[in-house]
């Protein structure tokens, strides 16, 4: 009898270690709302992988009214998903952001037009509406227009800018000539649509020289300073590259735990599916996670290039760090 209780009171201690352990609480905010590109996460999640790392992660999906950068200025997230363009740009306004982990090796923007619009190349944008994501996305598209020289005052020689929703109807119902498209994302909406692909023709920033890196996860510096939460950083950060690599090695499990999240009900198999095939495209290549200071030095030096009104005034300091994503490697 005596053994038994001394055994109870053994696993009650050791249940409540784990617990303790398990309290270690971080808020991770998406950028976007529950879909494949965020699969890692959700993963990492429904797999076990946070709490085996002894983390109680909360995945706060975004939206259309949501900059992750703002959030994370108001103390809403401890970690955020964020393009880099509107991370450096924030920093600059006295946001200490920093880059801790690049998910995203390339970027899956695009322009995407209707060919019968008469547009068959850049410098065929002159005079004609364009429409464009705001809430921290313009800049890319900002930093290329002022690269091709257009202004966007809307006149002859310029571009009209129009203020793009989250979704593909203003080139359905032809009130612009060409709009803002993800690879994974809203070039598939326009395609199940009914519209079909050799009726159009995509532009992507890839291509044109003004990519700029996207999905990184950003944290602030006072974070990375502190021990304790740049352990809890790190320990995040390895689990949910391994839900990032389980996700792309197992994607049609990875896509049934992204509907499973989605509480809106909102999102379908076969869309989630194919974006789950075209993150996968731009996640692999090299070190799972890792920023290369060159990808870097090419976002700084589009954002740099702008003639008249360049997204950042000058080369950041500090706007990344290895630390963290070297010590999720151990």
């Amino acid at each position: 009898m005596k053994t038994r209780n001394i055994l109870s009171v053994l696993a009650l201690l050791a249940f409540g270690s784990s617990a303790a352990f398990a309290q270690d609480k971080l808020t991770l905010q998406l950028k976007w709302v529950t879909q494949a590109q965020f699969a890692g996460y959700y993963v990492a999640k429904d797999k076990g992988f946070y709490k085996d790392a002894g983390l109680d992660v909360t995945v706060k999906a975004g939206g259309p009214d949501i900059n992750p950068s703002q959030v994370i200025a108001g103390g809403g997230a401890d970690v955020i998903v964020d393009w880099m363009p509107s991370a450096l740009a924030t920093r600059e306004k006295g946001v200490p952001m920093v880059n801790i982990a690049q998910v995203f090796k390339r970027s899956g923007m695009m322009l995407t037009c209707r060919k019968d619009s008469g547009v068959k190349s850049p410098k065929d944008f002159a005079g004609r509406t364009l429409g464009v994501w705001f809430y921290g996305n313009e800049y890319p598209f900002l930093s290329w227009m002022d690269k091709l020289g257009y202004k966007t005052s809307g006149n002859a020689n310029a571009v009209k800018v129009l203020k793009q929703g989250f979704n593909v109807d203003p080139l359905l119902q032809k009130q612009a000539d060409c709009i803002s498209t993800m690879t994974y994302n809203e070039y598939w909406q326009v395609i199940e649509s009914g519209m079909k692909a050799d009726e159009l023709i995509v532009f992507k920033y890839e291509d044109q020289g003004v990519a700029t890196l996207e999905d990184g996860l950003y944290a602030l510096e006072k974070s990375i300073a502190d021990p304790k939460m740049a352990d809890k950083l790190a320990r995040f950060l390895k689990a949910s590259l391994k839900g990032w690599d389980y996700a792309i090695k197992n994607q049609d499990e990875a896509v049934k735990i992204v509907l499973d999240n989605d509480a809106s009900g909102a999102q379908t198999a076969g869309h989630q599916k194919t974006m789950m095939q075209e993150i996968a495209k731009l996640v692999e290549g090299g070190k799972l996670g890792y920023l290369e200071p060159a990808a870097y030095d090419r976002t700084v030096k589009t954002l740099l290039t702008g003639k008249s009104d360049p997204v950042i005034s000058k080369k950041p300091q500090g706007a990344y760090t290895h630390k963290i994503w070297e010590a999720a490697q151990k």
